[in-house]
């Protein structure tokens, strides 16, 4: 049986109304002394990787970008060596798998690199916009959650309208991981999870899923560790299959196995 998580103190948690209202609602920066690790999976996605970089270093905290190319054949590899190069602080790390894996195994590398007290999961196509990440971190911060998923399906917020069956999937699938894990979640599949270093230190050498189906295991070892599971509302900007959306329905029958087989086995 895995150890129950640990409690942490936290610097942060005693703070004012008005404060922990400001970080709510994500007008509360990111403290400055805080060293965040951002892992970017990436594949054919030179037309934005470069601006998610961009708005990512807008934070004013200790950022660590760790880029994992998932053998791009677009010229997002050309992207990332010119803004390597361009990097003196050292703060992008980038990797470049020799053929394509598949986003599970993107984020195993880049989870094995990150050092920061907070991870986080940045898609690298501009749907999820960094602006965000003070309400995902806080709650970690103040010591309320050990792990933040970001929701599109629970916030009074702007998204984007496509399409209806996959709304239709996304909820069907969460309903199928909720009913597995005991959670009450509204969106597992989304890329916006933040969690304590500790979390992926203990998961990370569990992790098997090479595709999409990383996010239920990821769901289901969270949940089977005992962890605290925090969710938050977020904006939503999906864009096409023409735009390069890359997820489909074998996706979705993978992500109904990857379910059963996490609820039943680590």
């Amino acid at each position: 049986m895995p150890e129950p998580p640990q409690k942490h103190g936290s610097p942060w948690r005693d703070a004012s109304a008005e404060v922990r209202l400001a970080r709510q609602m994500g007008l509360a920066p990111l403290p400055a002394d805080l060293r965040l690790s951002v892992v970017v999976p990436a594949y054919n996605e030179s037309s934005t990787i470069e601006e998610v970089i961009r708005r990512i270093r807008q934070h004013a905290c200790d950022v660590q970008i760790v880029v994992v190319d998932d053998a791009s054949t677009d010229g997002t590899a050309d992207v990332l060596e010119r803004l390597s190069s361009e990097d003196t602080g050292g703060s992008l790390i980038v990797i470049r798998h020799e053929r394509n894996r598949g986003k599970g195994a993107a984020l195993r590398t880049g989870f094995e690199r990150a050092t920061g007290e907070v991870v986080l999961i940045q898609d690298a196509d501009l749907e999820y916009d960094p602006a965000e990440y003070p309400r995902l971190v806080w709650p970690i911060l103040e010591d309320k959650a050990d792990v933040v998923y970001g929701s599109r399906f629970s916030a009074a917020v702007p998204h984007r309208v496509l399409y209806f069956w996959h709304a239709v999937a996304n909820r069907t699938l969460t309903m199928l991981s909720n009913l597995t894990t005991d959670l009450n979640l509204t969106d597992m599949e989304t890329c916006y999870k933040a969690f304590r270093r500790e979390v992926i230190e203990t998961v990370r050498p569990t992790l098997k899923e090479d595709a999409f189906g990383i996010e239920p295991e990821l769901t289901a070892k969270i949940a089977r560790r005992g962890y605290r599971v925090y969710e938050i509302g977020i904006s939503y900007s999906g864009r096409t299959y023409a735009a390069g959306k890359k997820i489909g329905l074998a996706d979705a029958f993978r992500a109904v196995w990857c379910i059963l087989r996490y609820w039943r086995w680590d």
